[in-house]
């Protein structure tokens, strides 16, 4: 009985909002308060203008990191944010801020936007792969790729993998250097067939909560193949981990779900509002992972619960089949404008 108790507890903790993080066992208790002092240290957030990135920024700069790379699409929000900041915090901390237009969709644009981090900064201690489409109808890039893998989990690859020697220098000089992918139990609503074997299984239309499920099975993946490669291997000062946000009031939940559902989205939108998690809350399991965890490979759900996750997440098969189809796609995609350049698109 006790154990059911724990189970309904974890389940109330890790996704809805209130009280509900007080819920937690003691060792799985971690608050933004808590967070490290990150001073000399370098942060890049996708999507870190708004809702669970806002989130994550506002408290790295909150805690003193000297330098905070933000990668958006729009300017205005950016504005709003800086300006937000600079009001609460001072200009010095907005100052720290370098905001870089990047649709992290467009795979060119991603590569241009991480040699330009590399080129104003000598090292990276965090990286927090938050950008995101959201439970949307299907759609394909200009590289002929489903959206939402193209930004979920493609764009973020190659992110990653242009500023892993920025990292690699950074962990070299005896720093702790923490990667985080934006995951979510969503991944759940993956068909229990996917294999992530070729672009066409990727490119089948599995309807929005499928699509964006196993997009965010792709990000939990991506984090699991990185600790294997990374940690375990010759960089284990690099920590790689995943993490549920929870259900989360931010633009997903409250306009992006109308897309798909026009009158449907409205019970999320409204209807579940009050047991949402705002975004302060919803960026805890992501600042746990980015500053404090001394652990690699694991699913965080809020406030710093480890979890299983399902059978597919589970399977490092699946991981290593997910990256070699990675790896293959973007070199075909890329060939002209990378790969014939030189680029070998090292992931590890």
């Amino acid at each position: 009985m006790a154990a059911v108790v724990d189970t309904i507890k974890s389940t109330i903790a890790e996704n809805f909002g209130g009280a509900s993080h007080s819920l937690a066992n003691t060792e799985h208790q971690f608050d933004l308060s808590e967070t490290p002092d990150q001073t000399g240290k370098v942060a890049v957030v996708t999507g870190g203008s708004e809702g669970i990135g806002y989130g994550c920024t506002y408290t790295l700069l909150s805690h003193n990191i000297s330098k905070l790379f933000i990668l958006s699409l729009s300017q205005e929000v950016v504005d709003g944010a800086v300006k937000n900041i600079e009001e609460e915090m001072g200009p010095e901390a907005a100052r720290k801020v370098t905001w870089l237009k990047c649709d992290v969709g467009d795979w060119k644009a991603v590569t241009q936007t991480a040699q330009e981090i590399a080129s104003k900064t000598d090292r990276l201690d965090i990286l927090i792969l938050n950008a995101a489409r959201g439970i949307m109808t299907y759609q394909l890039t200009d590289y002929g790729v489903d959206r939402h893998m193209a930004v979920n989990h493609f764009g973020h690859v190659i992110l990653t993998s242009h500023l892993l020697p920025l990292m690699k220098s950074t962990a070299k000089k005896g720093n702790t250097v923490r990667i985080v992918t934006l995951g979510s139990n969503a991944h759940q609503a993956t068909p229990s067939d996917c294999k992530l074997e070729s672009l066409d299984e990727l490119n089948t239309d599995l309807g929005p909560n499928g699509q964006y499920g196993r997009s965010k099975l792709a990000q939990m993946l991506y984090a699991k193949y990185l600790n294997k490669h990374l940690t375990q291997g010759k960089e284990p000062k690099i920590l790689a981990n995943t993490v549920h946000p929870g259900f989360v009031d931010t633009k997903m939940s409250q306009k992006d779900i109308h897309e798909p559902y026009p009158l449907g989205g409205y019970a999320m939108s409204v209807g579940m509002k009050t047991f949402k998690k705002d975004q302060w809350q919803g960026c805890v399991s992501a600042m746990y992972a980015a500053t404090k965890t001394e652990r690699s490979g694991e699913y965080i759900c809020p406030p710093a619960i480890p979890e299983k996750g399902n059978a597919l997440f589970q399977d490092e098969k699946l991981a290593e089949s997910l990256m070699a189809l990675t790896r293959k796609v973007i070199k075909e995609k890329m060939y002209a404008e990378s790969v014939e350049k030189g680029c070998s698109m090292e992931f590890y």
